[in-house]
């Protein structure tokens, strides 16, 4: 009897993967094709186009470091949108601050949503709270239209490639920046140091290109390429990023596995390629 493994290949010169007991669910939409596995080692995993998104086991470092790093810069964050993220857990990590009154998840693609949903209820839960609308639409669409402004923007997507590759434009962070309160900040998945530095590279120049100045931090994770992978902040106005509001951590801090004061302040402290690399 063979044994059923999940890869993923990148580039055509490495890869990773992992020993899976069934395959769950298979479907392809009008965008892309969505894959999810029951694995032996890192619970269900989601993949896109081949491509690992999330598994059970490592998924809250990812979720965690989205959300809270900005989440916790922000005095009062009201409001949150989250552009992509359809499998749910940036949404779930919003939901425990309290302060949070609202929640938009934009996915333009509504079966990364019902699969996450059916295969992956502990990352999806909160999908279904009613301060959560759930959306299922283009989200460049949905930035360049007016509407009220969000204290938080978190863009996670998949790597610039298909229908998330005018997520890394300047015409839609310019429309960012038009649906961010002044003292807002927005978060959008950086890629890896190691693998895609020319990438970060040029995403932190389009953002600084339209609000001034971009940071990125960085954050470990056990199923993407490399291990070591990074996240761009902005916002309108210029502040501490290394001094989260301690007392509003203390008090969520039960409730994370991943985020504390000493990993945020840690996070902005780049490595020496890196910081060489960005700045050539």
């Amino acid at each position: 009897m063979s044994e059923l493994w999940v890869e993923e290949v990148q580039d055509g010169t490495y890869g990773m993967k992992w020993r899976a007991k069934e395959l769950l669910f298979r479907g392809k939409s009008e965008f892309q094709s969505v894959e999810v596995y029951d694995t032996v080692s890192h619970g269900r995993m989601l993949l896109i186009d081949g491509l690992l998104m999330t598994s059970e086991r490592d998924e809250f470092v990812y979720h965690e470091m989205i959300a809270h790093v900005p989440l916790f810069l922000c005095p009062k964050p009201r409001r949150v949108l989250v552009i992509g993220g359809g499998d749910g857990g940036t949404v779930r990590e919003a939901l425990k601050h309290p302060e949070v009154a609202h929640v938009d998840l934009v996915e333009i693609d509504g079966m990364v949503v019902e699969a996450a949903r059916r295969f992956l209820p502990s990352t999806s839960c909160g999908l279904s709270d009613p301060r959560v609308s759930v959306r299922i639409e283009d989200g460049v669409k949905f930035m360049a239209a007016a509407g009220e402004p969000y204290d938080v923007i978190l863009i996670d997507s998949t790597d610039p490639i298909g229908p998330a590759a005018p997520l890394f434009g300047p015409e839609f962070y310019g429309n960012v920046r038009k649906r961010l309160t002044d003292g807002g900040l927005v978060v959008a998945q950086g890629e890896c140091p190691f693998y895609r530095l020319d990438v970060q590279k040029a995403l932190a120049q389009v953002v600084k290109g339209v609000f001034g100045r971009a940071d990125l931090y960085n954050y470990h994770n056990l199923t993407y390429p490399g291990g070591l992978w990074s996240f761009v902040v902005a916002g309108k106005a210029p502040r501490d990023l290394s001094a989260p509001d301690a007392k509003r951590v203390a008090a969520l801090q039960p409730k994370l596995r991943y985020y504390n004061l000493e990993t945020h302040k840690a996070a902005f402290a780049l490595p020496e390629f890196m910081k060489r690399g960005l700045n050539d």
